[in-house]
């Protein structure tokens, strides 16, 4: 038996919390590994946390300045020599979705550039067990957290689908912050063969409330998008669920697209103030669609969906209120001038690094590390679908109903 199939049983028939101790049988059996060790990388994505002692005490390293974290951010393997012995690093991580980071520590005659790129291919097939294992035991949530997280996060992290995904003809990074505190400030994502479907929202009111609402509306776009059901009657059925519970003293604002991965047409719902900026050529543009009423607001709305196209090599970028509303200390709004030029600033950085860097920025402005509000952030690169043999090319010149426009206050719920 070869080391993957040897790694591939013992991840499948291993207990849900006993992975690494599963892994690491295999790894020193093979390349006589001597410490393992297995970090998650926390909720703010600022460090990274040992499986082996979870909890809001474990020993924490900084992704920013560590070994293992400019692993993480990079997403390439790297080793450090300690005299006889040879540490290697490995990113876990599962379709663009960075969990966290392998250690591996291997006598340096044992450490070839062969057995590196088994390693790695190790990690990966240790990423894919993680997800599924989360199912069946809290460790690895656990260990993704340096402090505890309140209520309403905890509902909140539980319904989004992770902080990033990745496939042929896109990427996607997001994030929320204040991570251990957010509200109602949600995003997700969904795609089969042929489309994607990406949701971003932005919650009314605080704490509990705000959680409870994103959760009724996350859930019942998903109910509709999983029935089959067109964007703009997915948008209707969402309303209707809010509204009756709500009967209009509580709504929510969302902005809500449907990609066509052949051909990167997208039919888009703007129900509030969830901001689209595209990144095209160099050149930051604020998209302008038509504002419709927020989910909940009336009774039986009704929502239309607008089209408009994507190209490859577009970067497509989604911010709350709380980013483009958010005061310095001398009261200057951030606004969307400031949030183009950190676009630009940021346009070398993968999508899943890209909104991290971009809500720092944002902090140095606000004056203080943690926000007053929610403040979400979603990256989305296109790529588009490569043109099949003999095919006819991508056609990425539709005719569009929304339009680049000059950067403008957008509409949004109260908080």
């Amino acid at each position: 038996m070869n080391v993957y199939e040897e790694a591939e049983r013992a991840l499948r028939s291993a207990p849900a919390p006993g992975l690494l101790d599963a892994i690491r049988g295999v790894l020193t059996r093979h390349y006589r590994a001597g410490a393992v060790d297995l970090l998650m990388a926390d909720y703010s994505l600022t460090v990274l946390l040992s499986v082996s002692a979870p909890g809001p005490a474990t020993e924490h390293l900084s992704i920013d300045n560590s070994p293992q974290g400019r692993v993480f951010g990079a997403q390439e393997p790297a080793h450090e020599r300690h005299g006889a012995d040879t540490v290697v690093h490995l990113p876990v991580t599962v379709r663009g979705d960075r969990l966290g980071i392998l250690s591996v520590t291997l006598p340096t005659d044992a450490c070839s550039p062969a057995v590196r790129t088994e390693l790695l291919d190790i990690a990966e097939m240790l990423a894919h067990a993680l997800t599924v294992a989360e199912r069946d035991t809290d460790l690895y949530l656990r260990a993704r957290r340096k402090d505890r997280l309140t209520l309403a996060a905890e509902m909140q992290w539980q319904l989004l689908p992770g902080h990033a995904c990745r496939r042929d003809e896109y990427a996607i990074g997001a994030q929320l912050e204040p991570a251990y505190a957010v509200h109602g400030d949600n995003f997700d994502w969904s795609a089969t063969a042929d489309r994607l479907t990406l949701t971003v929202t932005n919650g009314m009111g605080e704490g509990i409330d705000a959680a409870l609402l994103s959760n009724l509306t996350i859930n019942a776009l998903r109910n509709a998008r999983r029935a089959g059901i067109p964007l703009a009657d997915q948008a209707a059925l969402a309303d209707q669920a809010v509204y009756a519970r709500h009967r209009g003293d509580a709504y929510l604002s969302v902005l809500l697209l449907d990609f066509e991965l052949a051909t990167g047409r997208v039919q888009v719902i703007d129900a509030g103030s969830p901001r689209l900026l595209l990144l095209r050529e160099g050149t930051v543009s604020a998209i302008d669609f038509e504002a419709q009423l927020p989910l909940g607001m009336f009774e039986e709305t009704d929502y239309t969906a607008q089209e408009f196209p994507v190209r490859p090599g577009d970067r497509l970028v989604f911010v709350s209120d709380g980013v483009h509303a958010v005061a310095s200390p001398a009261g200057e709004a951030y606004g969307d001038r400031a949030l183009a030029r950190a676009i630009s600033a940021t346009r070398l950085l993968p999508p899943a690094e890209m909104p991290r860097a971009v809500l720092r920025e944002l902090a140095g402005h606000r004056g203080r590390p943690t926000p007053d509000d929610d403040a979400l952030i979603v990256c989305l690169d296109w790529y588009g679908r490569p043109t099949a043999p003999n095919g006819p090319p991508t056609d990425h010149t539709e005719r569009t109903h929304a339009h680049p426009s000059p950067l403008r206050a957008a509409p949004h719920a109260p908080r």
